[in-house]
C-alpha cells in the first residue's frame, strides 16, 4: 500500500533532509586523500547529534553504522572503515537521518583529490540521470517514467544501470512502497499521486549492471570490479511539481 503523506508530514521530512543535506556539503570539506571512511562516521554521528537527528540506518536489520561507505567498485551498503580514502578513489556517501520521527534519504558519490576523465564522466552522468528522474516526477506520470528517463540517459552515455537496488517509499520508516526501479518502460508502473513520497536513487557503474555480494552479507560490488556511482535524492510529489526533501 501507498502512504500519501499531507503537507505537515511532508515539511516535517524537509525538515529532516535539510539537516541531511548541511551533513553532506559538510563531508565535502573532508574528503581528502588520506582521510578514512571511519573518521566521516564519526563525523556524521556528532554532526546529527549537535543538531537534534539520529542515524535511523544504525541498527536497521542488524546494520551497525551511521553511514554506509562504499568505495570505488562497491555499489552500496559499504562499512566504514580506517583505510585511508587514496587520490583516484570515488566514495558513496549514503545516510538515512531522523529528526522528530521524520525521515530523510540520500547519498552523494565524492571524488577523491584529481580523478580519471572517466570517472568524472561516471560522477556527472550518475548525478544528471538524477535530475533527469526527478524532472518527470510529476502528478499523472507513472514510475515507470522514472526508470525510463535514467536508463535511457545513461545508456546513451555508455554506462549501465544497477538493476539489484531500487529506490523506494519513506515516511516513518525506512522502506514503503512504491518500489522505483531505475530501469524500465516509460507509462508503466504506479500513478505518480499528490503526498507519495520516494526516493530515487540511480547505481551507475562503469561496466557491467551486474553486482556480488560481499561475504559479510551488506556489501554490494560491481561483478567486473569496476567503478560505480550513485546519487540519490528524497523527494514529495506535490501539486506544483516534485519538491526535493533533501536539498537546502
Amino acid at each position: 500500500m501507498i502512504v500519501l503523506k499531507s503537507a505537515r508530514e511532508i515539511q516535517a521530512m524537509h525538515d529532516s533532509g535539510k539537516i541531511l543535506a548541511a551533513c553532506h556539503r559538510e563531508i565535502v570539506k573532508l574528503i581528502v586523500p588520506g582521510v578514512t571512511t571511519w573518521e566521516i562516521e564519526e563525523f556524521v554521528e556528532g554532526f546529527l547529534k549537535k543538531h537534534g537527528a539520529k542515524p535511523e540506518q544504525k541498527g536497521y536489520k542488524g546494520y551497525e553504522y551511521a553511514t554506509c561507505a562504499s568505495i570505488n567498485e562497491e555499489i552500496c551498503h559499504g562499512f566504514p572503515r580506517k583505510t585511508p580514502l587514496k587520490n583516484g578513489d570515488i566514495v558513496t556517501i549514503d545516510m538515512v537521518v531522523n529528526y522528530n520521527g521524520a525521515l530523510s534519504d540520500s547519498a552523494w558519490t565524492y571524488p577523491v583529490g584529481k580523478v580519471s576523465k572517466e570517472t568524472e564522466h561516471l560522477l556527472h552522468v550518475t548525478k544528471e540521470s538524477l535530475y533527469k528522474a526527478i524532472e518527470v516526477s510529476v502528478e499523472g506520470n507513472r514510475i515507470g517514467d522514472i526508470g525510463h528517463a535514467i536508463q535511457s540517459y545513461v545508456e546513451a552515455e555508455g554506462f549501465s544501470v544497477v538493476r539489484d537496488f531500487i529506490g523506494h517509499g519513506i515516511g516513518n520508516v525506512i522502506h514503503e512502497e512504491p518500489q522505483v526501479p531505475h530501469y524500465g518502460l516509460p507509462n508503466k508502473g504506479p500513478r505518480l499521486k499528490e503526498g507519495m513520497v520516494f526516493t530515487i536513487e540511480p547505481m551507475v557503474n562503469v561496466g557491467t549492471y551486474k553486482a556480488s555480494r560481499d561475504a559479510n552479507g551488506w556489501t554490494a560490488s560491481t561483478a567486473d570490479g569496476k567503478y560505480s556511482a550513485q546519487y540519490e535524492h528524497t523527494i514529495a510529489i506535490t501539486k506544483n511539481g516534485p519538491l526535493i526533501l533533501t536539498e537546502q
